[in-house]
């Protein structure tokens, strides 16, 4: 029988599952940021998520972990930490369940994209480079979080990898494409932040209004399209707001 500890384990084997509180498993699955392992937790979330284990209320999913929320009334650890190894051990890590890849239309540079020219001082990079570079990979969304709906990208190119600001922005237009160290991501809501702006993208992102407030979910990929001009950011712009443009989605 699987035991649930409360605390991580030293033991270098996986899955771990450690107690949070008396109505939710921590289950650790590896260890860093890697797409392999974060494809293993998206399988395994997914296999969680189609059992419909009763009691289970709610499943979040991490780069190399998930949280497991579950109703203590219905459920007790043991089982559900039983359930959640057995699932583990069924899973081909080489395997990835169907997928869906994101195309954001993104304007770079100018107030859109106010430290695409630190950027390249940064990286030595000009800012076509950094454009092209940055349009020229289909990220992996690891995870969703800090603000609602907000993508935590990878793997950025490593010619693109710079710090973050040394001091936050207080506000962040919604939209906005940004980078730091080895990931991209992109503010669906206006909010603090210390990524370096690059880029706006017109397609909002995260609407509480929806059913489905996300646009994007953890093992989505995206790839960046850019525009051309504030003209043609504004078009899409308009058209978003009276559901008229819908983002490219291309199923993998």
């Amino acid at each position: 029988m699987i035991m649930v500890s409360e605390s991580k384990d030293s033991s270098g084997a996986f899955p771990q599952i450690t107690n949070i509180g008396d109505s939710a498993l921590m289950v650790l699955i590896g260890e860093g940021v890697n797409p392999v392992i974060n494809n293993v937790v998206h399988e395994v979330v997914r296999k969680i998520r189609d059992s419909e284990w009763p009691g289970i209320r709610e499943v979040v999913p991490v780069y190399s972990s998930f949280v497991v929320h579950y109703d203590p009334f219905k459920l007790s650890p043991v089982p559900l930490a039983t359930f959640i190894e057995e699932i583990y051990e069924s899973v081909d890590s080489g395997k990835t369940s169907s997928v869906r890849k994101v195309i954001l239309p993104t304007l770079y540079g100018g107030a859109f994209g106010p430290d695409l020219d630190s950027v390249g001082e940064l990286t030595g990079c000009s800012a076509k480079e950094i454009i092209n570079i940055h349009t020229d990979t289909d990220y992996l969304v690891y995870a969703l979080g800090f603000s609602p709906g907000f993508p935590y990208l990878g793997d950025l190119d490593s010619r693109l990898h710079c710090p973050r600001l040394d001091s936050p922005r207080v506000e962040v237009p919604a939209g906005s494409v940004a980078i730091a160290e080895t990931q991209t991501g992109v503010y669906p809501v206006p909010s603090p932040g210390g990524w370096r702006l690059i880029g706006r993208t017109p397609v909002l992102l995260f609407d509480p209004l929806e059913d489905d407030p996300a646009l994007l979910k953890p093992g989505d990929r995206l790839r960046f399209e850019a525009i051309e001009s504030e003209k043609e950011y504004k078009e899409i712009e308009s058209k978003c707001r009276s559901g008229e443009f819908v983002p490219e989605v291309i199923d993998l």
